[in-house]
């Protein structure tokens, strides 16, 4: 029961940042960006990532799929919360698919990814 929590309070971190940088980007122009460290004052290396896919991270359809993503997140975190049958495989599939997330992102679903299987053994 620890383990779900863990991966509830880490989806609705990770998932609820998404939400909210992307819909603060849409309203300000830009996103949050860091003030000190390696990336300072600039996108993280997610940005890297979307690029090579043709995509400008810092356009609006960037910042509109950075909404939609971290909503869906959040709807799939509220099915896994719920116990619907196909949620933990949802979160298992949607946190793969969110490790170009870089870098929080990344290690959120890694360690997501790990306690789903830990949860899985278990049962």
């Amino acid at each position: 029961m620890v383990i779900k929590w863990i991966i509830i309070l880490l989806a609705i971190l990770n998932f609820g940042f998404m939400v909210f940088d992307g819909s603060r980007a849409l309203a300000t122009g830009d996103y949050i960006r860091p003030k000190a460290g390696q990336y300072a004052g600039k996108l993280g290396p997610w940005s890297k990532a979307v690029e090579t896919m043709g995509i400008n991270p810092e356009g609006t359809a960037m910042k509109i799929i950075f909404v939609i993503w971290g909503l869906a997140g959040l709807y799939i975190t509220f099915a896994f919360f719920q116990n619907k049958p196909w949620a933990w495989q949802a979160m298992l599939i949607f946190n793969i698919a969110s490790l170009w997330y870089a870098m929080m992102g990344t290690a959120s679903s890694v360690i997501q990814i790990a306690l789903l299987i830990i949860s899985k053994m278990l049962r």
